[in-house]
């Protein structure tokens, strides 16, 4: 039998049969009668089969050992793969943190972005004293006109509270030529205008909650 062929499956042949006359006469010139010779030869054929049977067990187990360890492989090579493809991936999201950014579902804001000038936002980040008159409507467009016209790289020198010199833009510095109005000569249009807006810079810039509390009830205040 061919060694690819399963032994288990395979049929013992009949030796009595004509087919198989030639071998017992072998067997029948050494004494042995026909009848003996076929039993013989059946006898053989079982011997062999048995042994044949204990190979295909024995080849059978190291296919199946083989095939296991290329499972194995192919699935060591698939999750080095995966790690691999994920760390490149965290590697990416690292570096290009705002392209991964989460986007924020909100609504599109309604009100319009308030940009006073550098100066009122160094004093409302400095917690100091600013007139609201850089809030109002005159106040917000002479910002947008000096915005346009300043020197983006003038420095000027100034004292921090802490006494020490820095060096600032100079448009966050006032110029002592700017004539604007004081609070207690704003109108009540004006002081509308600029009082909601103040708030809203206070909160930004992370003012106290009674300051910017204060500045709330202000109106109310100017109205007794």
């Amino acid at each position: 039998m061919a060694f690819n062929e399963n032994p288990n499956e395979a049929v013992r042949p009949n030796f009595t049969l004509d087919d198989h006359q030639e071998a017992r006469e072998q067997l029948t010139n050494d004494g042995l009668t026909d009848d003996q010779a076929a039993r013989a030869l059946a006898s053989l054929w079982t011997i062999t089969n048995n042994v044949d049977k204990v190979r295909w067990a024995d080849k059978q187990e190291r296919l199946a050992a083989a095939k296991q360890r290329a499972e194995e492989e192919e699935n060591q090579r698939q999750q080095t793969l995966l790690e691999e493809e994920e760390t490149a991936r965290l590697e990416e999201r690292k570096k290009n943190k705002n392209k991964y950014a989460p986007l924020r579902h909100g609504k599109v804001p309604s009100d319009p972005t308030i940009i006073p000038t550098p100066y009122a936002t160094r004093k409302l980040k400095a917690g100091d004293y600013c007139e609201l008159y850089y809030f109002t409507n005159k106040g917000l467009e002479d910002a947008k006109k000096t915005t346009l016209i300043a020197e983006p790289d003038a420095l000027v020198m100034l004292p921090a509270t802490d006494g020490v010199h820095s060096w600032i833009p100079a448009a966050a510095v006032k110029d002592p030529k700017s004539s604007i109005t004081r609070d207690e000569n704003l109108t009540w249009e004006e002081f509308n205008e600029a009082a909601p807006r103040m708030i809203s810079s206070m909160k930004i810039h992370d003012w106290p909650e009674d300051r910017t509390h204060h500045w709330r009830h202000a109106p109310d205040q100017l109205k007794q």
